[in-house]
């Protein structure tokens, strides 16, 4: 497995700079200025195309696309929630651990 990729984490602090600023040029500035349930209507259509495009003919290039969408759009939500990845990673830590066996010792 990769190491993790510190990228997902830049691209957070990308989101969260582009929303401070409300710059009008910026997708992720207009997308939250039209609100949370905007956000989460393209979170659900992008949710729906990742699993439409997991089961297509269309390749592993168009399905990774397609996860790339859902994931930034998950990441605009997650900001506009002031929930970070951190918070996610930690969340799901948790649950793995709670989850293995006890050693006994």
């Amino acid at each position: 497995m990769d190491r993790e990729d510190p990228f997902l984490y830049e691209l957070e602090r990308v989101v969260h700079a582009r929303i401070a600023e409300a710059d009008n040029y910026s997708y992720t500035a207009k997308l939250v200025a039209e609100g949370t349930a905007r956000i989460a209507q393209k979170v659900g259509e992008e949710a729906v195309e990742v699993a439409l495009a997991s089961v297509t003919d269309e390749g592993d290039k168009y399905l990774r696309n397609e996860i790339a969408d859902l994931v930034f759009h998950l990441l605009v939500l997650m900001a506009v929630k002031d929930i970070r990845l951190t918070d996610i990673a930690g969340l799901l830590r948790e649950r793995h651990e709670s989850r293995q066996p006890s050693s006994g010792a």
